[in-house]
């Protein structure tokens, strides 16, 4: 008897996981992810093992929302310690890789005095060999860049530490998932499948193209003990067909977050993807994977932020995108790890970096980078970039969280690509401070008034007017900024009327209106028409 093929269900999560955490960006890079295991995670874990009764309290206080707590609703004290052990025994390779690092920012800093460094290569640690170079700036400050396309190359990048955590979810909350340990068990399956392997693509094909249950759970080698937990992810019942559009005119959605797509004569760009699972009961009306084209001919990325490359929603889009852009990295600097890199090296291709003011054209469509100041906590950070998309019928800024510190530099860009007709701009103004993202990358904490001081934010009113006044928009759009209910698990953010940031949106509203520009703040969804 032939076996019916199946669908897999809209509201299954697919977790990426590198060692057991949920994986971003910094999990990827070799260096990066050394660093975060000896500085983020063993120190998380730790003191989960100290005090679990302390974490379990705070996570269900407001106030702590997104800090470096461990989620779970019963003590996993001993599950916790078991991991911990295992990443000190099986994790030897990168906690030396990060040590020496550190060893080698202190060497520096002690020994390289504006002479030549050259004889400095001597005592750079035994594991670093090869893959660092030493240098001064103009200033005489000694530093280093990485050979991150060797790292890559090396024992340091190990692709059996991904793997994919999969389960069913009846609802859009979901706790924070950065600072907890993603254990096995409690109805999930798990995957042990590099984020690179084919094979995940086919899964998440199955999303709109049916196939055999049992050849998707060979293919896969799901466990025999997790079989009849995988069958529950699969339904008989066709989702509604996926469509293009294909109208005359440029039609531009709003998925929530800083995701926007613009379709235009058969061509489809999409930016920052975050985006929404379905299949159960929710008040919220929203544009999920079902609503995207078949096939995306540019996936634009702006930065690399854990809520602008959510690699929960990008490999699962992986086999509908053509070509991927994203920023220039800063070419070996640590805390600013390639983007190029990193895509290819999990299974995207045609990943092309634009660099500032460079202009792709393709038929109907120009996409420009432009300069992206801030929300970096002052670091020099190069794979940054906001784009203005031009089609036929609408040019659009897609400003995402750009700090207006100068707004003389808008001038300048404003001299060579002209007005917009639609600008779309962030006002979270009152960011975390650089210790949250960066902080398992510096070799010396900052003190406490100065990592406040360095956050992770975008423009307020006052720049975001600024904006709007240089370029003439006739519609201004002010992203959601983590509001919508299921971005909890990666946003951690609850603002009140009260807020900063909510007291800028109601008087960038006001104000751009008073300039003729119709404004609005996003939530959920928005379809516009151009």
């Amino acid at each position: 008897m032939n076996e019916k093929p199946v669908y897999l269900k809209q509201n299954v999560i697919s977790e990426p996981i590198v060692d057991h955490w949920y994986a971003w960006s910094h999990l990827v890079s070799p260096a990066t992810l050394a660093l975060n295991i000896k500085n983020r995670h063993l120190k998380i874990m730790n003191s989960y093992l100290q005090a679990p009764k302390i974490h379990q309290a705070a996570v269900k206080n407001p106030k702590m929302l997104g800090g470096p707590f461990v989620d779970y609703q019963t003590d996993r004290s001993e599950d916790v310690r078991a991991l911990r052990d295992k990443t000190e025994n099986e994790r030897k390779i990168q906690l030396e890789f990060a040590e020496a690092l550190e060893t080698l920012n202190t060497m520096l800093l002690e020994e390289a005095n504006g002479y030549s460094i050259e004889p400095l290569y001597a005592k750079v640690p035994e594991i670093l060999k090869g893959f660092v170079e030493l240098n001064y700036d103009l200033n005489n400050n000694p530093s280093y860049r990485l050979f991150e396309s060797l790292l890559y190359h090396s024992k340091y990048y190990n692709e059996s530490l991904q793997a994919f955590s999969l389960y069913l979810t009846e609802e859009d909350y979901r706790p924070p998932v950065l600072s907890t340990p993603r254990l096995r068990g409690d109805q999930r399956v798990y995957l042990e499948l590099p984020f690179a392997d084919k094979r995940i693509d086919e899964l998440f094909q199955m999303k709109t193209e049916p196939q055999p249950l049992s050849s998707i759970m060979e293919r896969l080698e799901v466990d025999t003990e997790e079989r009849e937990v995988f069958k529950s992810f699969f339904t008989e019942t066709a989702p509604p067909p996926l469509s293009s559009y294909t109208g005359s005119d440029t039609r531009v959605r709003y998925f929530g977050h800083a995701c926007v797509l613009i379709e235009s004569q058969g061509m489809s760009v999409l930016v920052d993807p975050v985006i929404s699972y379905l299949g159960y009961e929710n008040e919220i009306s929203r544009f999920s994977f079902q609503d995207l084209p078949e096939k995306i001919d540019y996936l634009l990325i702006t930065h690399n932020h854990q809520d602008h490359i959510l690699l929960e929603t990008l490999l699962q889009l992986r086999h509908r995108v053509e070509n991927i852009i994203v920023p220039r990295s800063g070419d070996g600097l640590l805390h600013d790890p390639s983007l190029k890199l990193m895509f290819q090296k999990i299974g995207f291709a045609n990943v092309r970096e634009l660099a500032e003011m460079e202009e792709l054209q393709d038929r109907h469509i120009s996409i420009t980078g432009i300069p992206f100041l801030g929300e970096h906590s002052d670091l020099s950070i190069l794979s940054k970039l906001a784009y203005v998309v031009k089609t036929d019928t609408v040019s659009v800024m897609l400003a995402v969280d750009s700090c207006n510190l100068e707004p003389r530099m808008y001038d300048h860009i404003q001299r060579v690509i002209g007005n917009v007709d639609v600008l779309f701009v962030g006002l979270e103004c009152e960011g975390a401070p650089l210790s949250w993202l960066y902080g398992p990358l510096m070799p010396t904490p900052l003190p406490r008034d100065q990592d406040r001081s360095r956050t992770l934010s975008a423009s307020d009113y006052d720049g975001s007017i600024d904006i709007a006044k240089r370029f003439r928009p006739k519609e201004v759009y002010i992203y959601a900024m983590g509001q919508e209910p299921w971005l909890n698990y990666i946003m951690s953010k609850r603002y009140t009327d009260d807020s900063k940031p909510m007291v800028s949106v109601r008087k960038l509203l006001e104000d751009t209106k008073h300039q003729g520009m119709a404004s609005e703040i996003l939530f959920g969804k928005k379809e516009l028409f151009y």
